[in-house]
């Protein structure tokens, strides 16, 4: 049983230690990740706020924040290595840690179920 919280924009969080990216759909979709900047680090943000970019060969995309709290750090790891986005999204690939506002409230979030349930009903 996954630990995660999806959106709609494909952004995940894992509210036990705060970890945040995006989803493997998202990175099969964006193609090879090239640049990785999170902009909010040290700001309060409300879900659904811009707190990044992500860049791959294909486009620019907006990162989104997933939770409210606040942005406590980047994943420096990915200054040197953006494509461990592609290759671990789920681990070394994390974008950003946030301080998740408590109590956390799922909300619109959907559980590993649903959100795969809800990438079927997207998939070309």
């Amino acid at each position: 049983m996954s630990d995660r919280y999806y959106t709609q924009s494909h952004e995940w969080i894992a509210p036990a230690d705060g970890k945040a990216g995006i989803s493997q759909y998202a990175q099969e979709h964006l193609g090879d990740i090239v640049f990785v900047e999170i902009t909010a680090v040290g700001k309060d943000v409300k879900r659904g706020d811009t707190v990044g970019v992500v860049e791959s060969v294909k486009a620019t995309s907006d990162v989104y924040a997933p939770a409210d709290g606040k942005v406590l750090e980047a994943n420096a790891a990915l200054g040197g290595q953006p494509e461990l986005v592609n290759k671990e999204p789920y681990a070394g690939g994390w974008l950003f840690k946030m301080a998740v506002a408590q109590p956390f409230v799922p909300g619109p979030l959907m559980d590993e179920a649903a959100y795969q349930a809800y990438i079927k009903t997207i998939a070309e």
